[in-house]
C-alpha cells in the first residue's frame, strides 16, 4: 500500500468519467479544492447515501471553491447509471484495474460478513488548489460525510 502525507502533492491521475471522458488531477490546479473521495461500489446502501450527501452539498462546495470527485472500481457504465438513477452533480472516475486506490493507499484486506477479500477501504482526501494533500478522511461516515468535508473545507486558508 502506497502512503500518502498531508503536504506532500497528491499523487496524480488521469481516469474516464461516467461518460467516459478523462478527467486529471491537474484539471483543477489553481481553480478548485478537490475532495476526493473513494467508494467501494455504486449503487450498494452506503456509496448512495454518501454519493447523495454531496449531491445536496454541490452548491456550498461551489461557495467553497471545491469539487468533488468520486473513485470508485466500477465500470464507467455503472458510473452512468448511478450517476442517472440518483441524478449526481458532480464526477464519478473509473478505477477498474484500482491503480489509482493502490496509489492513494486505499485498496486492502477488508472483511465482510466473514468473508476476506481485497476492496476500496471508503476514504476521503481534501486536495488544495496548489494540489496538496490538506486532510485524509479514514474514519468516513457515509451519513454526515457532506457535513465533514464542508466542515474541513471551511479551515483551509
Amino acid at each position: 500500500m502506497a502512503s500518502v502525507k498531508i503536504g506532500n502533492k497528491a499523487p496524480a491521475f488521469t481516469l474516464r468519467d461516467q461518460n467516459g471522458d478523462k478527467v486529471s488531477l491537474k484539471d483543477f490546479k489553481s481553480e478548485k479544492n478537490v475532495v476526493l473521495y473513494f467508494y467501494p461500489k455504486a449503487m450498494t446502501p452506503g456509496c448512495t447515501v454518501q454519493a447523495c450527501g454531496l449531491r445536496d452539498s454541490n452548491k456550498q462546495l461551489a461557495k467553497l471553491d471545491a469539487v468533488a470527485l468520486g473513485i470508485s472500481p466500477d465500470p464507467v457504465e455503472r458510473l452512468k447509471k448511478f450517476e442517472d438513477k440518483q441524478d449526481l452533480n458532480f464526477t464519478l472516475l473509473s478505477d477498474e484495474d484500482h491503480a489509482i486506490a493502490e496509489k492513494y493507499g486505499v485498496w486492502g484486506l477488508k472483511k465482510f460478513m466473514g468473508k476476506e477479500f481485497m476492496g476500496i477501504i471508503r476514504t476521503t482526501f481534501i486536495i488544495d488548489k496548489e494540489g496538496r494533500l490538506r486532510h485524509i478522511m479514514d474514519k468516513v461516515k457515509t451519513k454526515t460525510h457532506h457535513d465533514d468535508v464542508l466542515a474541513i473545507l471551511k479551515t483551509l486558508d
